[in-house]
């Protein structure tokens, strides 16, 4: 199967505003099974009707039609864990290079590759103070200025110390990066001489600033984790946590004491079923099925995307999906939820349903339902606020078989092989 590189379409641009022209997806196929027409306009789903129905609508002309025959449309996917300054460093050889033009353009680059695989909002951890300063963060905001209108890109600030003399610094910047623009305060606690009085001044700063909390934390410690969850509970807008790999090696009553109490606090918990990332040790996913019987929210993210935490990351959220059904135990639905709804709620982001009224951030994949969507989704086209800003088509093809012929077995490609 050749290789395919994901292509915005010519007429995509970052000016930002959604398209107030309509767009008429024709005969795709839903989760339920029915084949629909969606008719998108002003960045929302105007309306959903039965296949051919909206086509024969005189009462609104369609700027354009895309035909999704063969296609499933689904919620597009959210990344809510990647880290754009170190993305795409792997092959660099020798220490991450921070200058802003190289950040600039790795976080770029790995946007783009994630928004092709179908990913319309990324949240990106990146790293404040020590020797970047404020200059990785400051070249991520330069690279969310110019995807606007093509991806959604936050970014949330990382200090590596926040307690003692020395954390009164990185304490400094992180107020300093909020006000640059990074909306979501995060670090990892474990790296700090005071876990818990890192997570306060954390706090502290979120609840000043009105921001989101995302933190890292491998669980190895479960009284750490009460403490978080106790320390969390009730703050607004929301704490998220992750990856909490150990917390699945931990004895099963702790484990099960652990997550009530984070359900509790209302803390969300991000796992990374392709990976580890640079802030935790590699110790496996969390335990998504004991979280989600807890009653805690989990998404699914990428965590490191071709960096020297996992030199291989492939950044494509259908992929975490399918790990957390393949070796995990979810239901497809459930796993798809991972990335996408639960994804969405944990970045801030308004739910979507292939419903009239939800916003228009939608994924096309070939295929006709979800367990084989997961399984080979080569094929995606991705709508972002009303158009479609990415197109990604894989074409297998087999030499001439006269048992394929007799079995009447499906082909794509038609041309003779060399």
């Amino acid at each position: 199967m050749p290789d395919s590189q994901p292509q915005p379409p010519p007429s995509s641009s970052s000016s930002g505003p959604a398209d107030t022209a309509s767009l008429l997806l024709c005969g795709a196929r839903l989760t339920d099974g029915r084949t629909v027409d969606v008719r998108l306009g002003d960045g929302r789903i105007e309306a959903v009707g039965t296949a051919g129905s909206l086509a024969a609508d005189g009462t609104r002309a369609c700027g354009a039609r895309v035909d999704l025959g063969g296609y499933l449309l689904l919620p597009a996917p959210v990344e809510p864990h990647i880290h754009g300054d170190t993305a795409l460093s792997a092959d660099e050889g020798g220490p991450v290079s921070y200058d802003p033009q190289d950040v600039q353009r790795r976080t770029t680059e790995a946007a783009l590759l994630q928004l092709g695989h179908g990913a319309t909002a990324l949240r990106a951890h990146v790293r404040v103070g020590d020797v970047q300063g404020l200059g990785a963060l400051t070249a991520v905001l330069q690279a969310r200025r110019s995807l606007r209108g093509l991806t959604e890109l936050t970014a949330v600030a990382m200090p590596r110390v926040l307690t003692g003399v020395a954390g009164a610094e990185g304490l400094a910047m992180l107020r300093d990066a909020v006000k640059m623009g990074a909306s979501v305060v995060g670090g990892c606690p474990d790296l700090d001489p005071d876990p818990t009085g890192y997570v306060q001044a954390v706090l502290d700063v979120a609840a000043e600033q009105g921001c989101p909390v995302d933190l890292h934390t491998d669980g190895t410690d479960p009284a750490r984790l009460s403490r978080l969850a106790a320390m969390a509970g009730g703050l607004r807008p929301g704490v998220t946590i992750g990856p909490c790999g150990f917390l699945g090696r931990l004895p099963s009553e702790i484990a099960s004491r652990t997550a009530d109490q984070l359900a509790a606090a209302g803390v969300a918990v991000v796992c990374l079923p392709q990976g580890g990332c640079g802030g935790v040790e590699r110790r496996g996913t969390a335990p998504v099925r004991l979280l989600r019987a807890a009653g805690v929210r989990v998404a699914a993210g990428s965590g490191a995307l071709r960096d020297v935490s996992n030199p291989v990351g492939r950044g494509d959220p259908l992929e975490a999906a399918y790990l957390l059904a393949s070796r995990y135990g979810l239901r497809p639905e459930d796993a798809y939820d991972a990335v996408s709804t639960s994804a969405r709620a944990v970045v801030g982001l308004p739910e979507v349903r292939v419903e009239a009224g939800f916003p228009a951030e939608l994924l096309a994949v070939r295929g006709d339902r979800l367990d084989g969507a997961l399984s080979l989704a080569y094929s995606r086209i991705v709508v972002h606020r009303g158009r479609v800003v990415a197109r990604t088509s894989a074409v297998r093809e087999f030499c001439d078989s006269a048992v394929a012929v007799e079995l009447g077995l499906p082909r794509q490609g038609r041309g003779e092989l060399p």
